[in-house]
């Protein structure tokens, strides 16, 4: 804890000393990285990288191939490398890395690993510097495919460079006339096509070699001692012509280091500048733009620009090239909660892009994506391309046909693909013909029965809106599946037999078998579509809010269940301490939020605000578990505005207690949303009353037409909860089950 309290020192000196405009210097990108195999943090490593970006570069502290390619505690630095890493449960693609090296010349990984201190590290979005315990400075700046290296040497020793092709197959040439060294690394795991998949890339220096050479796992070159040496890389999935002509329009023949860390500097500004927050502690705010700027690094652009400007792409479905928009490296199971309903907010015109990529991967693939990385894993639980496509329809991002989401949704549901269990549906003969999946024929039944059901709640609007009465009937049929899973006695969601009979033993606290990575407690929160539907099954507010509260109360044991010992998810939960409310994992993240659908919001006021001053900060340790892609740092920034999207696939985000005095969203249309918590700290987290746009406002809800349009909600905070305002069901936010 010594270590968390003098980072949080140092952060608060840091962001009284940077002006507000300047919001890159409030984002430490190490937030999270004080993680390993047994307790996650965060899982994330320090990504230098363009919002968005086709590739990352991150400094690597472990061995080619770990997926904790950086960690808090390592104390020798391997390479700087190019990434794409989104887990480290899955690893990372297509890297390389380069480290310079003095004296002798040193190729082997672990002999080559040079001593460092983090006091020496400079960690932001644009721009990464290391000096190593021999005095050797490294740098980088990156673009959106490539980025701009500098090391410069010590005087007196001889100066090397080694270039190391990760694992897997790769190819490397040195042209000593030019300056330049090519190749391409196939390193991957989920190419669909890997005898198709390369990722060509160029490297362009602007000092002679003294040495040059090859060895098992890359090449090396040599300087005079004391060169100060730039490397201007670029990367292409398509060819190497393409990343030439990604070196050259990104980083230019006459451009410096310091021209690219500006330009991505002013990126970033830009886009952390979008949401400006005001009010609160340092801490607060530090935390609040590095959450962000993680929320903004996947999925991932997987497109290239041709000479004249048009996207076209390599497909890692099919292996060939195609015209348009391509993007990948997500899991939607960890994001369909929070990190696209936060970007369609900050992205519109992406998410339409994205909407069309979507069903392009769709036929190329055969399957909608659910865990792509590049190409299709089919990892975790759902089919949320579905929501992903029902949520940007329902906020008017319309960039594809209604039908073309539904065909592509009905082939997904009737059918199981070959990867994974959310690759197609694992068990859907037995979810349409019995109305849920059966255990023990299907691990995870239950989170399956629950998210299928949800996710045919989103085709059914989609199909809905556009009189589409075949697909509003097929799917209007399952949606209310969850309704079958319902255990009266116990007012828990529990897994059945195929002839129908529940499955013995029950144990609630039991994790694994019927649930994925949770237990019984968590799930039976998983009907986001029709919460007034799950409270009517629990008898009405009073017993739904009692069940909510007694989540946060109870003890925190855990039953490692079929899961045979304790993962990561459970030593976080009880660490989080809050009972069975388990943030470090997706499933129970929205729980806080539905006090605001049983009549009394001043408890999710009151939850969300310890959740997010409890459980982050910005610092090393700053995750109670794994940030996946940018789902938790979504949910603490949409959370910290006041706001969070219980269910995608509506245009409605529900209304918490924002962290901040006022924050300010700006459009893409350059429309400001004002939130303004009158009174707000840290006593006074209750919503006393509120006015939207001049007139009062009772609503637990806001559209997304009402943020993006512009406006302003004032909110007057209290230290005591007023438990007359929101507490109607007019107030509430959308239930199927409830009255429209």
């Amino acid at each position: 804890m010594m270590m968390r309290h003098t980072l949080v020192a140092l952060g608060l000196l840091l962001a009284a000393q940077v002006s507000a405009e300047d919001f890159t210097h409030l984002v430490d990108t190490r937030q999270g990285t004080d993680s390993d195999f047994a307790l996650s943090h965060g899982n994330t490593y320090p990504a230098t990288g363009m919002p968005f970006a086709m590739h990352l570069w991150s400094p690597q502290t472990g061995k080619n191939g770990d997926g904790w390619k950086y960690q808090w505690k390592a104390t020798s630095l391997r390479g700087l490398c190019q990434s794409h890493q989104c887990s480290p449960w899955v690893g990372d693609y297509a890297v390389y890395s380069l480290m310079p090296v003095s004296g002798e010349l040193r190729t082997n990984e672990d002999e080559r690993a040079a001593p460092f201190s983090h006091a020496d590290e400079v960690a932001q979005p644009h721009y990464y510097r290391v000096k190593l315990a021999d005095g050797t400075i490294a740098e980088v700046a990156p673009t959106t495919r490539g980025a701009h290296l500098r090391f410069s040497y010590q005087r007196g020793k001889a100066a090397w460079l080694v270039v190391d092709g990760y694992t897997g197959q790769w190819d490397m040439l040195i042209d000593e006339k030019n300056r330049q060294i090519t190749g391409w690394v196939s390193n991957q795991r989920f190419v669909n096509r890997p005898e198709t998949f390369r990722c060509h890339f160029v490297l362009q220096f602007d000092r002679p070699f003294t040495a040059h050479g090859r060895w098992g796992g890359g090449v090396y070159v040599g300087f005079a001692p004391g060169t100060r040496v730039q490397v201007k890389a670029a990367s292409s999935y398509i060819s190497e012509e393409q990343a030439r002509l990604n070196l050259a329009t990104e980083l230019g023949s006459d451009r410096t280091l310091e021209q690219t860390r500006e330009r991505g500097r002013k990126t970033w500004n830009e886009l952390l500048g979008r949401i400006q927050v005001e009010g609160g502690q340092a801490e607060q705010q530090r935390t609040f733009y590095s959450c962000l700027f993680r929320a903004n690094l996947f999925s991932r652009k997987f497109y290239e620009r041709r000479a004249d400007g048009t996207p076209y792409y390599y497909s890692p479905y099919d292996g060939q090239v195609h015209r348009g928009y391509m993007y990948t490296d997500n899991g939607f199971w960890d994001t369909f909660r929070s990190q696209f309903p936060l970007t369609c907010l900050l992205h519109p015109t992406q998410q339409g892009r994205y909407m069309q990529a979507l069903l392009q991967a769709q036929k190329e693939c055969g399957w909608l994506p659910s865990w792509s990385f590049p190409g299709e894993t089919g990892g975790m639980v759902g089919n949320h391309a579905m929501s992903l496509m029902a949520d940007a329809w329902a906020k008017g991002i319309r960039t594809v046909e209604a039908d073309s989401m539904l065909k592509a949704y009905a082939h997904e549901v009737m059918n199981k693909g070959p990867w994974g269990g959310a690759n197609g549906r694992a068990g859907w003969k037995e979810y349409f013909t019995l109305g849920y999946v059966p255990f023990p024929e299907s691990h995870g039944c239950v989170t399956q029965t629950l998210e299928y059901a949800y996710d045919d709640f989103c085709a059914w609007q989609v199909a809905r809106s556009v009189g589409n009465s075949h697909y509003e009937r097929v799917f209007g049929r399952q949606m209310m599946n969850y309704r079958n899973l319902w255990d009266p006695s116990t007012h828990l969601m529990r897994a059945r037999t195929a002839d129908g009979s529940w499955y013995e033993p029950f144990e609630p606290l039991e994790w694994g078998g019927p649930y994925t990575e949770g237990n019984a407690w968590h799930y039976v929160w998983s009907v986001f579509h029709d919460v007034q539907g799950l409270i009517n099954l629990f008898g009405g507010d009073s017993a739904f809010v009692a069940k909510i509260d007694s989540v946060f109360t109870m003890e925190n044991t855990v039953k490692p269940g079929w899961y045979g010992t304790m993962i990561h998810e459970m030593v976080e939960m009880q660490q989080a301490d809050m009972g069975q409310y388990a943030h470090g994992n997706q499933p129970i993240q929205h729980l806080p939020y539905l006090y605001c659908y049983a009549g009394q919001p001043w408890k999710t006021q009151y939850w969300v605000r310890q959740i997010m001053n409890r459980l982050y900060d910005s610092t090393p340790q700053g995750f109670p578990g794994d940030e996946d892609q940018g789902g938790m740092s979504a949910w603490y920034v949409l959370s910290a505005m006041g706001l969070y999207a219980v269910t995608p696939g509506t245009d409605q985000y529900v209304v918490g207690s924002p962290l901040f005095r006022r924050v300010t969203i700006t459009s893409e249309q350059d429309r400001q949303f004002v939130i303004e918590a009158r009174g707000n700290d840290s006593d006074h987290v209750y919503i006393d009353s509120a006015e939207l746009n001049g007139q009062p406002f009772d609503r637990n809800y806001l559209t997304y037409d009402e943020i993006t349009r512009g406006g302003r909600l004032v909110l007057n905070m209290s230290a005591q909860p007023n438990r007359e305002r929101g507490t109607s069901k007019c107030s509430a936010p959308f239930s199927l089950s409830t009255p429209q």
